[in-house]
Formats: structure tokens, sequence, C-alpha cells
């Protein structure tokens, strides 16, 4: 369940105030989109749940203190991410190098040519291109496809993927610029649109 920026303002008005349908719309809006990003990290499906359940039930205990206007899909992801990172270091005893990628080194993006979805939506010879691009795009570092899954799936602003990330904004751009004129030099006869369409689809399905 997708929520329009007004509706989502009213909603975060209605969990500080404390109201409980509120904090079930907003974990039904938001509950699949913390999922599916954490997994691409993460191989413990049962810490990723424990860590979804924890984010709400703290946003509930503190929701007099919450701020009043965020983002409220950057405000989850981040704090999603610092909870589900203390939970990993927690949990395998190790302290994490400060230049690590969080949680790990590796990000998978997918997209299956078979699924029904993407037979819909692209023909035969389009899903040939998108299952090239969609390899190509594995092998960019894990930054820089975190970056499209933030920008194009979870639809943040690149101040906010800087942030989320804890780079600096002009990093991101180019690190997102670097992504893009790979995979375009990689398939030099895919079209724009394909591309287009590739993070949509990839990003998408998990």
């Amino acid at each position: 369940m997708e929520l329009t920026v007004p509706n989502e303002a009213a909603l975060w008005r209605q969990v500080i105030a404390g109201d409980r349908q509120a904090f079930k719309t907003l974990y039904e809006a938001y509950a699949d989109l913390l999922f599916a990003y954490a997994c691409r990290y993460v191989a413990d499906r049962e810490i990723i749940r424990d860590c979804i359940h924890d984010l709400f039930v703290d946003l509930y205990g503190s929701h007099r203190n919450l701020a009043p206007q965020p983002n409220v899909k950057y405000y989850l992801l981040v704090s999603f991410r610092r909870k589900l990172h203390a939970r990993q270091k927690k949990a395998s005893l190790l302290a994490l190098q400060e230049d690590m990628t969080f949680p790990g080194n590796t990000f998978s993006l997918a997209f299956n040519a078979d699924d029904i979805e993407s037979r819909l939506i692209a023909n035969e010879a389009q899903r040939e291109q998108l299952q090239q691009l969609t390899a190509e795009m594995n092998r960019l570092p894990a930054r820089q496809k975190e970056i499209l899954y933030l920008k194009y799936h979870c639809g943040l602003e690149y101040e906010e993927i800087a942030a989320l990330m804890n780079i600096t904004i002009p990093t991101c751009r180019t690190l997102a610029y670097r992504a893009i004129r790979q995979l375009r030099r990689e398939l030099l006869a895919a079209p724009a649109h394909a591309l287009g369409l590739l993070l949509f689809l990839c990003t998408k399905n998990f």
C-alpha cells in the first residue's frame, strides 16, 4: 500500500497521537518495503522480522517524541537500518570495520523474466535485454546497487540516500552516475527505456 504525501502526513499525526489503528496502517504500508530492503543484505529472515517488530514497538513507545513532519519512508528506513545493524553486530559479537558496507559487503538485485508481471510489461526481446542488464547491474559495487535501489524503488532523494548511507551528497550523485554510465557502456544496444524498465522491475521483484 503506497501512501500519498498528504495521507502520509495525516497518518503520522495520528501515530504521534498514539492512535493504534494508525500504527497498524503504518505497519501495513511499510513493513514489506523494510523487509525487502533488509533481505538484500541479511540471510536470516527471523532477525529481519524481529527488527521490524522492535522498530514499531519502539515507535509506539516513544510516539509522543517523534519528529512532527518527517519523510516517513526515509525516517523508517534510517531507524530500521540502525536497528538491524545493531542486531547484526550483537549477533556476530564482532565489531564491523568502519568502511564496510552495511551490514555486509553485498547488495542483491534480481529480475525474473518469467514472472507474470514481467510478461505483462515486457515482450520476449525486452526480457532478454533485461536479463542481460540485470547481470551487468549485479556486477556493480554494492554501494552503487544500493543507491539505485533507494532512488528508483524507494523513491528517496539523493540527499536522503547520502544521509542514510553515511556518505556525502556529491559522492552519492557520482556513484549513481557511474552506475548508470557503466550499464549503458556495457550494453550499448540497450535503449534508454530498457534501462528504466529494468530499474523498475529488478528492484520491485524479490
